[in-house]
């Protein structure tokens, strides 16, 4: 049994079925995880949707911006721009049994046997584990249970830190914008949630997981920052979105062999 843990699809379905033989998958045996952004840009969100929830217990996967934006212009909080090229998605007869599945999908997974822990984005300077899983496990809770009532407030850039998040409202946008959206942070740990850049485009802000390179964790993985092609340069730290929406790679690592396997887009 492998257990192999996949950047950001964002529709890209064939890549992926390249990459699986390129592994040589065995769905019988192995398990696959995915760092979020299932869907958006790419020309087969519908079937990325569908070929993740198929894999039913063989994967895992957490939430990313763009399949939580998708969740809310479901619901009426949000809107899908053009680019995102989700119609054949939204125009789709099983949307409401989607939709429901994905709001089952955590923020964070965690395998405590195996010491791997997935996010989409990151996690927030100023947390520590307990804080983390607390912080996520509060929010997944309200989209399983009432998914309006923390749609309705998700969207915005503040408060930008945790310490300042003093309402429930608040931590949970906090807990979003920094498991799904947040790449650099300030000085202070503040998110800074504009900048898209690579690391060496930008001297004055810190990436996030440099507040996480003297703190305890598992081995981290996560998607989300293209323009780091998949690099990290703290050890037990994995960045895997390699651009595959872009042109770039689509990558996986096998967390038994501490491989990476790459295809082309």
């Amino acid at each position: 049994m492998a257990t192999y843990i996949i950047g950001d699809l964002q529709g890209c379905f064939e890549p992926l079925n390249r990459l699986l033989q390129h592994i040589h998958y065995q769905p019988t045996k192995d398990e696959l995880w995915f760092c979020g952004d299932l869907i958006a840009r790419g020309p087969d969100s519908l079937a990325c949707l569908d070929f993740v929830k198929s894999l039913g217990t063989g994967a895992r996967m957490v939430l990313g911006n763009h399949d939580l934006n998708f969740i809310a212009s479901y619901y009426g909080f949000s809107k899908i721009k053009a680019a995102d090229n989700l119609s054949a998605l939204q125009k789709a007869p099983h949307l409401p049994e989607l939709i429901h599945w994905l709001c089952q999908q955590p923020l964070l997974q965690h395998n405590n046997q195996q010491n791997v822990m997935m996010v989409h984005a990151g996690l927030a300077p100023e947390w520590d584990l307990a804080t983390a899983i607390a912080a996520t496990d509060e929010v997944c809770t309200l989209l399983k249970n009432n998914p309006t009532a923390l749609l309705a407030t998700m969207y915005g850039n503040t408060p930008a830190r945790w310490s300042d998040a003093t309402t429930p409202e608040a931590r949970w946008r906090f807990t979003i914008n920094a498991c799904t959206r947040m790449r650099f942070c300030q000085h202070d740990g503040a998110l800074e949630l504009i900048t898209k850049s690579g690391i060496t485009e930008q001297n004055t802000l810190i990436p996030w997981y440099e507040f996480w390179r003297d703190k305890a964790h598992p081995e981290l993985f996560f998607g989300h920052w293209a323009a780091l092609n998949g690099y990290s340069p703290i050890a037990g730290i994995h960045a895997l979105d390699t651009g595959c929406v872009w042109g770039n790679r689509l990558t996986a690592y096998c967390v038994e062999s501490r491989q990476r396997y790459s295809v082309n887009a």
